[in-house]
């Protein structure tokens, strides 16, 4: 929540400031159809009242819905595998992408990132529960997440066609959560952030594919029994297309 009321009074401020960023998205709504296997959207934009390119950066962030993780470690008691502990976090982005004209820690300081989220790192859920410290198993999650593709930063990803033209690629993988995402462009000159911008992106099924979604949550259980049914009488008939004579 803190992150997001900074980030709407740097929004409200932007228009009276020297340099101001215009963003704007490839497409902002992605169609997942049953052969969906991911895409790319192009994030670009211009500094508008900028006459020196030295000095500034620009962030991109592709923010997920929030979502809940639960982490769990595993101990080996009598020689069996169990689980010991756990720690839940709320509020987690389910994706995270990060381009960057360098590295963060040549843009910023850790204070600066921490205050508006920008950074795997600084990533924070708005709610733990853990009886024990939590920051081991937030670290395993944030490693998870980022070796399945769901967090990435990419730094030096950002490429400018002019003095004040950028654009970036995001790649989508298939397997992100529907639901709206936002897309913020951040524009830093000297460490700090001086004009930003935020877009949504809408991720949604379509189709028979978002027919068949809102019929399982909607109706779990008539969709349990046509699942059963459905294998019940594929079984059926597979038996009687392979049966053989005695």
């Amino acid at each position: 929540m803190t992150r997001v009321l900074l980030l709407a009074i740097l929004l409200l401020a932007g228009p009276a400031r020297a340099e101001d960023i215009v963003a704007g998205l490839g497409q902002d709504v992605i169609e997942i159809t049953s052969n969906y296997t991911g895409s790319n959207i192009v994030v670009f934009g211009s500094i508008e009242h900028s006459n020196n390119p030295q000095g500034r950066d620009i962030v991109v962030v592709v923010r997920g819905p929030d979502s809940d993780m639960m982490v769990r470690r595993r101990d080996r008691v009598a020689g069996v595998w169990v689980n010991r502990d756990a720690a839940a976090f709320g509020g987690m982005p389910a994706f995270y992408y990060l381009a960057s004209t360098q590295k963060l820690t040549k843009i910023a300081t850790p204070v600066a990132l921490s205050r508006y989220g920008i950074g795997v790192q600084h990533l924070e859920p708005t709610s733990i529960g853990s009886h024990h410290d939590p920051e081991p198993f937030r670290q395993a999650a944030l490693r998870r997440l980022m070796r399945t593709g769901l967090y990435t930063e990419a730094p030096g990803s950002i490429d400018f066609q002019s003095e004040n033209l950028f654009s970036t690629h995001v790649p989508v993988p298939a397997d992100v959560v529907r639901g709206q995402y936002n897309v913020e462009v951040y524009l830093f000159r000297g460490g700090d952030i001086v004009s930003a911008q935020s877009t949504p992106l809408f991720i949604d099924q379509t189709g028979i594919e978002r027919r068949l979604f809102n019929f399982a949550h909607n109706h779990p259980f008539g969709y349990g029994l046509a699942a059963v049914f459905m294998a019940v009488a594929l079984g059926w008939l597979s038996s009687l297309l392979f049966r053989r004579d005695a």
